[in-house]
């Protein structure tokens, strides 16, 4: 399975944290899985961590690419077709990270690990 990770999601695997779903868990420590964490996600964080909404994981953003390196996961990159389709959809959502993050599991062939239901709105497979 080719997982996409949101941004709760992956903070929550950083972090052992007990919110994190037992399906996803099993799914990232299945190492038959691919796993991938969006620019989208760094740019989260370091928002997040700006405005002082980050206190779980303090050095984050500075840290971002060694932390997705050492659990083997892949960078993803935005993309103009990301940015358009997320621009483009029509849903009421304003969360500019949330329609990145569904535009690149939709565009990608991603399953999203989410347990945010406004994902159910787009057109992106989700797991939880």
């Amino acid at each position: 399975m080719n997982l996409l990770l949101d941004t709760h999601t992956l903070l929550w695997w950083f972090t052992d944290d007990p919110r994190l779903s037992t399906v996803v868990r099993e799914r990232l420590l299945d190492a038959t899985n691919s796993v991938f964490v969006s620019a989208a996600s760094a740019w989260e964080i370091a928002t997040k961590q700006r405005i002082g909404k980050l206190n779980d994981l303090p050095q984050a953003s500075e840290r971002f690419a060694e932390l997705v390196a050492a659990d083997g996961f892949t960078h993803l990159p935005v993309t103009y077709l990301h940015a358009l389709l997320a621009g483009r959809y029509a849903h009421a959502h304003r969360d500019p990270f949330d329609r990145l993050l569904a535009a690149q599991s939709q565009l990608e062939g991603l399953v999203l690990a989410t347990r945010d239901p406004a994902f159910a709105a787009f057109d992106c497979r989700t797991l939880w």
